[in-house]
């Protein structure tokens, strides 16, 4: 049998999926790729083979892939211009015979009328995958809670006040270990070829009933200011984040974009994100975790 690839496994999905498949697999039959080896010679001190990649570089990447029979391949951060990175990947892993490629998407992600531009990467890097010739798994991430618990809550308590364009909308938060841990499963199981699955939490939330929820925790007020988009874009100027992907400046202090985070509240407010699935406790034998649950074993990061 083939060896197991995970991509990108210096980051954080990366390295929690990486910590978890040595639990449960041989340590010579995992390859963790990274372009930073040097953060990750306890893998390769556990036995795992740390291998230097780099999705820029397609030259570096049949090498790296050798061997692998299965691969989870993680969506890189670079939101607008990371399809052709995934391309490169796909096209190196099945060359080096990688038979199944398991990629992380986004919830809602083949809907075509999802405003989310967030969207047409993963649609795109769905597609190329299943046209690759490799066994495909799409795992369609809803948003994470964790991005809620920190990310959000953190400056909605510091500030008391929040503007929010995702209106009443529903979404079905999911903790990002439930996704790592489905991911995981799909790895290590067989009967997950050429399928795809939708992995949210428990029960749909809204963004001021999870903000509520969290200023309930914390003690502290936190006042939302339902606005629309161009409100929410104006909100985000003010902070100095990017419009578009192609303005971030590579490394800077701000990895998004605006327009990024403003369509997929409209995707929110629209009721793309509402539904709940039970395919996260299919894969991994146990409920996924509720939001409360997050909040709580992140509230020693919170402002007092």
């Amino acid at each position: 049998m083939g060896k197991i690839i995970v991509t990108g496994a210096s980051g954080a999905f990366g390295k929690a999926a990486a910590e978890l498949l040595l639990e449960r697999c041989a340590p010579e039959d995992l390859v963790f790729l990274t372009r930073t080896p040097d953060r990750l010679k306890h893998f390769a001190e556990a036995g795992a083979e740390v291998r230097a990649a780099d999705f820029d570089d397609p030259a570096s990447l049949p090498q790296a892939m050798a061997g692998g029979e299965r691969m989870l391949l993680i969506s890189t951060a670079r939101v607008g211009t990371r399809v052709g990175q995934h391309r490169n990947a796909v096209e190196a892993a099945v060359s080096a015979g990688v038979d199944h490629i398991v990629y992380t998407s986004l919830m809602a992600a083949d809907a075509p009328d999802n405003p989310a531009i967030v969207k047409l990467d993963h649609r795109a890097t769905e597609q190329i995958i299943e046209a690759s010739g490799a066994a495909w798994t799409h795992l369609r991430d809803s948003q994470y809670s964790e991005a809620i618990a920190l990310a959000m809550v953190i400056p909605a308590l510091a500030a008391g006040h929040k503007p929010d364009n995702c209106g009443d909308g529903k979404v079905a938060l999911v903790s990002r270990d439930d996704c790592v841990a489905s991911a995981v499963a799909v790895l290590t199981q067989d009967g997950h070829r050429n399928k795809a699955y939708t992995l949210t939490g428990p029960e749909p939330i809204s963004i001021p009933e999870a903000l509520g929820m969290a200023a309930e925790i914390a003690g502290k007020p936190i006042t939302i200011e339902q606005v629309d988009d161009e409100a929410m874009f104006a909100y985000f100027d003010s902070l100095g984040v990017p419009r578009h992907a192609s303005d971030i400046v590579p490394d800077g202090p701000i990895p998004w974009s605006s327009d990024d985070m403003v369509t997929f509240g409209t995707a929110i407010r629209e009721g793309f994100f509402a539904g709940c699935t039970d395919h996260v406790e299919r894969l991994t034998g146990r409920p996924p975790r509720a939001l409360r649950d997050i909040m709580l074993q992140h509230r020693g990061a919170w402002p007092q």
